[in-house]
């Protein structure tokens, strides 16, 4: 299994793009709208330079009900944007967007006025990626050009769609829709290196159909996203 790619410098170099990342979780009453708006997104801007990223929390949990994608490595993700952002605390459904603003998740129009404003400031990195799977294994190569001193890459392993029987909890008794759920974050620090090959163990759902590889790079000083990219997933010619 064989995945390519890249921001060309022709276009996507030079192009606008809007990375939203959504903090979601089960065991929040106002989180099911926020769900549903990044799914509608998602299906909206498809071809477009718009790609979601959904981080399930899990402080949500002690109320009742464990969140099945729940991964506290979110929630420190999260408190991390609380300091770049200036907040004095979390909250779902929260959606950042470039890593510059956030906003409550499931305000429809806010938030496609922010899609629409990060579309009209060109990106600042330009990333490709190349990945090859090996048995449970995703071998990432990656080129970054156009970063700052203090930039990251991650490398995020999306389920593309997923439903949830909530039994307890303020979502008690509902079936749940999720989408572009994050199942795991690898951080590749680019201090060193610009171009490299990292390793990634899959998740064991994991499926090419199912799932996508988003990668994105962020200034870890500012929590600003300085490029994105998608991954499609295609069979090995080999």
């Amino acid at each position: 299994m064989t995945a390519f790619g890249q921001n060309t410098t022709e276009k996507k170099a030079v192009k606008g793009f809007a990375l939203l990342e959504l903090y979601t979780s089960e065991g929040c009453s106002s989180c099911p709208p926020a769900d549903e708006l990044m799914g509608r997104i998602q299906n909206e801007y498809k071809d477009e330079n718009v790609y979601i990223l959904a981080y399930h929390v899990d402080y949500w949990d002690r109320q009742g009900w464990k969140d099945v994608f729940g991964n506290a490595d979110f929630t420190k993700r999260q408190y991390e944007y609380a300091t770049f952002l200036g907040k004095q605390q979390v909250y779902t459904p929260q959606v950042i967007v470039n890593g510059k603003a956030d906003y409550i998740a499931s305000q429809e129009t806010i938030v496609r006025n922010a899609i629409k404003q990060a579309l009209s400031k060109p990106a600042a990195s330009n990333l490709s990626l190349q990945a090859n799977q090996n048995n449970n294994n995703l071998n990432v190569n990656y080129t970054v050009e156009g970063v700052s001193k203090n930039s990251n890459l991650l490398i995020a392993i999306v389920q593309k769609y997923a439903k949830s029987n909530v039994k307890r909890g303020e979502n008690a008794n509902r079936i749940l829709s999720h989408y572009q759920i994050v199942h795991h974050l690898q951080i590749v620090d680019l201090a060193k290196e610009k171009k490299g090959t990292t390793s990634i163990h899959l998740p064991k759902n994991f499926d090419a159909k199912e799932f996508e590889i988003i990668g994105f790079v962020q200034d870890m000083k500012t929590g600003s996203i300085l490029g994105v990219t998608k991954a499609i997933l295609q069979q090995s010619s080999l």
